[in-house]
């Protein structure tokens, strides 16, 4: 696919296991582990240079916590092949790799967690599929009006860009 612009995503990550802080010490990490069929094709439809927005999941308060880029187009994920990940599908091999990762790295964590309930409220974001009730994506589009009204939220100094 040939696009002159990056698209935008969301992606979850329960902060228990993998935070936005987790990223921000590490600079990059692959995002591996994705379990369901939606998410792992939007995940293949990734191209480096997309922004994703940094979403806490199973944490109180939830929501968008930072921003990270994507780095590395979708590939295989091993963790599906190695019976020792929790991961692991007994139905992936290597001639036929059922599940994808990329690869993320660290673009900035927002100053306050914009909480699910501030997106919900929030004129514009109507639409994001992490409103939409029973929403259980761990990777989703966004419109590139929904990341820059998500980036206002959080004082982000792209949003000035416009």
């Amino acid at each position: 696919m040939n696009r002159n612009s990056p698209r935008h995503w969301l992606v979850k990550s329960e902060p228990s296991i993998f935070s936005i802080d987790d990223l921000q010490r590490t600079g990059c990490e692959p995002w591996d582990g994705v379990r369901n069929f939606q998410a792992r094709n939007f995940m293949t439809d990734m191209q480096r240079g997309d922004l994703v927005l940094f979403y806490h999941s199973n944490a109180r308060p939830k929501g968008v916590a930072g921003i990270a880029r994507v780095v590395g187009q979708a590939r295989p994920d091993p963790t599906a092949r190695d019976p020792e990940s929790p991961y692991y599908d007994p139905r992936s091999n290597v001639d036929q790799p059922i599940w994808q990762m990329v690869d993320l790295e660290f673009v900035a964590k927002f100053p306050r967690l914009i909480p699910l309930a501030d997106l919900k409220s929030r004129r514009g974001l109507e639409g994001m599929e992490v409103n939409r009730k029973g929403s259980r994506l761990s990777v989703q589009p966004v419109t590139p009006e929904e990341f820059a009204i998500v980036l206002e939220m959080a004082g982000h100094p792209e949003a000035a860009r416009g």
